[in-house]
């Protein structure tokens, strides 16, 4: 009597395929003064050292993904850039608080393991971290047949920063006449894609053969880290806030104290290309406020006296500039004027 052999690769999961993608993210690491990097991958947990110079350390943690803008990269069969986004997502939100990002780890979850598009989306991440300045220490990549459609996946990201206590940025030092700078973004980020699909899909317009869309929905979100740690570190900044969902309004609010008020001129803001053309084609200004960051990526709160020192930290396309001063109130936020979306 022949009898049904049942495998966990029959299943849909394939062990072997996993374990090849582990040894290539081992393989891809580099050596950095004589010790491998990346040396607790494939191991239960990662062990990190805490930096011995960080005087009364307190630890940050941070987690987010990239949401939906992971179907734009399935439409565009292109993965290369959203493993920089995962890092960004997290990395940025650490710094708000102050903190230097120390390590990142990774989940992906797939319908099928597909060594090719998780080893591009690996190499993202690993430029993501490079650029923040962390290691990744380890992850976790599941195959999910039965929960995933066919050629589907997903990705979540964990950063864990650290930062002396005095250096930690809360509400407290942000000051009645301060300034508000705002940091340009490198276009969407990973924010509102939800809505830029709904947008496409009911104009039936077809990105592949776009060649404006191909480039804007996969820029990669920019990272912060290197110039606002620097700012930091020489007590250039009271406060910053990561534009993220819902906003420039929502997130500046996050971090004004009570008594007080940002107030922004919406006028002031530069916009770029992506933002005028969501506009154009018939998003609200309410609409596009909520949704995305509108040309803001990140914002800075200072002192008057420190502007001029703080855009020296910045390249050519990323200075900051003011759109907004602090001032005494109670609502927190306070949104004047219009953006141009010419």
């Amino acid at each position: 009597m022949n009898k049904k052999i049942f495998t966990y690769k029959k299943s849909g999961v394939n062990i072997a395929a996993a374990d090849s993608f582990v040894n290539f993210i081992s393989s891809i690491s580099s050596k950095k003064k004589g010790k491998k990097k990346f040396s607790n991958i494939g191991g239960f947990g990662s062990i990190s050292d805490i930096p011995i110079n960080i005087k009364q350390p307190k630890i940050v943690a941070c987690t987010d993904g990239v949401g939906t803008k992971i179907e734009i990269a399935n439409i565009l069969n292109r993965y290369d850039k959203i493993g920089i986004d995962l890092v960004a997502m997290s990395v940025n939100d650490l710094i708000v608080q102050g903190a230097r990002p120390l390590i990142f780890l990774d989940y992906i979850s797939i319908n099928k393991i597909d060594l090719i598009k998780l080893k591009s989306i690996i190499k993202g991440i690993i430029k993501g971290c490079k650029l923040s300045g962390c290691e990744l220490v380890g992850g976790e990549t599941a195959e999910m047949p039965g929960t995933y459609e066919k050629g589907k996946l997903d990705i979540a990201g964990f950063a864990v920063g650290v930062v002396s206590k005095n250096k930690i940025l809360d509400k407290n030092k942000i000051k009645e006449n301060d300034l508000i700078l705002a940091v340009p973004s490198n276009g969407l980020h990973s924010n509102g894609y939800s809505l830029v699909r709904y947008l496409i899909n009911q104009k039936k317009i077809n990105i592949k053969k776009n060649k404006f869309l191909k480039t804007e929905l996969l820029k990669p979100t920019r990272i912060y880290v290197r110039e606002v740690l620097n700012l930091i570190e020489n007590n250039l900044i009271n406060g910053c806030a990561n534009i993220t969902g819902g906003g420039l309004a929502d997130n500046v609010k996050r971090i004004i104290p009570n008594n007080l008020i940002a107030e922004i001129n919406l006028s002031k803001i530069k916009t770029s290309k992506i933002f005028k053309w969501l506009k154009k084609n018939g998003i609200t200004d309410k609409e596009m406020l909520k949704t995305f960051n509108c040309g803001v990526g990140f914002c800075l709160i200072i002192s008057p006296k420190n502007f001029n020192k703080i855009k020296k930290y910045f390249s050519k396309h990323y200075k900051p500039y003011v759109i907004g001063n602090i001032t005494k109130g109670k609502n927190k936020i306070k949104l004047n004027g219009n953006i141009s979306w010419i």
